[in-house]
């Protein structure tokens, strides 16, 4: 499936801009994680489509969150390949977490709010002020974030990447589409 697919079933599945966003910082995300792993760009491509992909049921789920992950594997059933599928479940815990696109998106989801929390506290609500520095400070503060599982996001070990490394990488690919974030 291309990018430009993805994006479809995105806006025709998720009706909210916010969530949207998340899954397309989450696609952001994958994709810099792919390429920092040495990966070729149609393997980045694969991994940001899982990202920009991996919360289209949320919106039917959210009240049942046992089906979330799996609506979104039937409804792309035959779309996307096996390992894309796989991740999807496992970012849900529906799947254990055994390849490396499993393991990154299980570790992008969360931070994606952890991150748009950060700029949201500053005065200028930007993601161009915020700095690796101030999300480590935040890491420590149980009730910032509250929701963006340190847990989750410490995962980022299982793709052999420090904290501060994971942090620095997720921060600049959503930097780097600060505008679309409207961040």
């Amino acid at each position: 499936m291309t990018r430009d697919e993805a994006l479809g079933l995105l806006h025709e599945h998720v009706p909210t801009a916010n969530l949207q966003n998340h899954c397309l910082a989450v696609g952001w995300i994958m994709r810099a994680l792919a390429e920092r792993l040495g990966l070729d760009a149609s393997d980045a491509d694969r991994w940001e489509v899982a990202g920009i992909l991996h919360d289209l049921d949320y919106a039917q789920t959210a009240e049942d969150f046992e089906r979330h992950g799996r609506v979104t594997v039937e409804v792309l059933a035959g779309r996307i390949d096996e390992e894309q599928a796989h991740a999807i479940l496992a970012h849900a815990d529906k799947a254990p977490r055994e390849s490396l696109m499993d393991r990154a998106l299980y570790a992008a989801d969360p931070v994606t709010g952890f991150i748009v929390a950060a700029a949201l506290v500053r005065p200028d609500k930007s993601l161009a002020a915020v700095e690796v520095g101030s999300l480590k400070k935040r890491w420590k503060e149980k009730t910032f974030a509250r929701g963006a599982s340190r847990e989750q996001m410490a995962a980022c070990s299982e793709l052999g990447l420090e904290r501060d490394e994971f942090l620095a990488l997720s921060l600049a690919a959503m930097q780097a589409h600060a505008e679309e974030l409207g961040l």
